[in-house]
């Protein structure tokens, strides 16, 4: 991916991750546009950012991915660079006939940017170059059983991205997977601020260096999210998913939530 000089879109970038990822891509010399459900934290980044502009977009509405899509193949006809970033996550009692948060997690996670990526890959294709970035989760390969939708929404992103990265292989298009690990943002309500998860902006600026020094990489996995993302492939997953999980029971009964 080249880091300068793109016209791109990052969905949910009014806080957290999307925010961060989109500050440091408007400040690397590209034109941004941020994209999510509430406008007054978009118009914040906008106010903020001079030059960044925004879109306001409900992504688990079909209706709505069309309208947007529409809006930026007409007024952004340069885009080349989406990133697929907005996302919620639900704590979940899976023991309970109610499946609306789990329903909410899919259409929001994952139905999202799939609709998103096909309404927007014919301006993508046209582009000499582009690239798309979607964002999974460390969750996605050591799965929360606190989150469990959330995590086999990433899992399946992370799946679709392989077959997307694969038939895309003969285009210009790109397509990059970034896997955070646990990072202190709104996403879980206050249990997000956990002083053990990662702090934002350093997130953000080792993401960004990987991207500037590894521009072919089909995955940017910080050394945080290391231990997740590789558990399975070097035979440790058994042994952390057990402990992994009673810690996050435990730590979310402490708080009370």
């Amino acid at each position: 991916m080249q880091m300068s000089g793109n016209t791109i879109l990052v969905t949910g970038g009014g806080t957290g991750i999307g925010r961060g990822l989109a500050e440091a891509l408007h400040q690397s010399g590209n034109r941004v546009l941020v994209a999510g459900r509430r406008r007054e934290p978009l118009q914040a980044v906008a106010q903020a950012h001079p030059g960044v502009d925004y879109l306001t977009l409900d992504q688990a509405d079909a209706a709505d991915i069309q309208r947007v899509a529409a809006r930026i193949t007409e007024h952004y006809p340069d885009l080349n660079v989406v990133v697929n970033n907005a996302a919620i996550q639900r704590v979940e009692d899976l023991t309970g006939a109610d499946t609306s948060a789990a329903e909410e997690t899919v259409a929001t996670n994952l139905l999202g940017p799939i609709r998103l990526t096909a309404a927007l890959l014919p301006v993508l294709i046209r582009q000499p170059h582009a690239a798309i970035l979607n964002i999974t989760s460390a969750l996605a390969f050591m799965p929360s059983a606190l989150t469990p939708t959330y995590c086999a929404t990433k899992a399946a992103l992370h799946s679709y991205t392989q077959s997307l990265r694969f038939q895309l292989r003969n285009t210009s298009v790109q397509v990059i997977e970034l896997i955070p690990p646990q990072v202190q943002t709104a996403l879980q309500g206050e249990r997000g601020f956990d002083p053990k998860a990662m702090p934002l902006d350093e997130y953000i600026a080792e993401t960004i260096t990987l991207l500037r020094t590894q521009p072919q990489a089909d995955e940017i996995v910080v050394d945080r999210a290391k231990r997740f993302r590789f558990a399975e492939r070097e035979g440790r997953y058994d042994a952390i998913y057990q402990v992994f999980n009673e810690a996050m029971t435990a730590r979310l009964r402490r708080g009370g939530d």
